[in-house]
């Protein structure tokens, strides 16, 4: 299993990534308070500004203060280390 630094010392499985969005969208803001109302929300943000939605495979939402682009470049980084396949 190889995990990937959300920030803040906090970690999340890059096999069960779905989609790292931008949580600017209405659509995702509704997703957002949907699957808070369930419990399955995660707020890895330690309080700053959301700039990341994580969705996973299992259903939970992960919120994080880095940027998209950043958690993206590290899965990739992860990837060229042999941790995922494209199966």
């Amino acid at each position: 299993m190889k995990l990937v630094s959300i920030g803040f010392g906090n970690l999340v499985s890059a096999e069960r990534i779905v989609a790292i969005v931008s949580p600017e969208s209405a659509p995702i803001k509704r997703m957002i308070q949907e699957v808070r109302e369930r419990g399955l929300l995660i707020d890895a943000s330690f309080g700053r500004s959301t700039r990341s939605v994580i969705t996973m495979d299992s259903g939970n939402v992960i919120l994080s203060a880095l940027p998209p682009e950043t958690i993206a470049a590290r899965c990739a980084e992860k990837q060229q280390e042999g941790g995922l396949t494209d199966e």
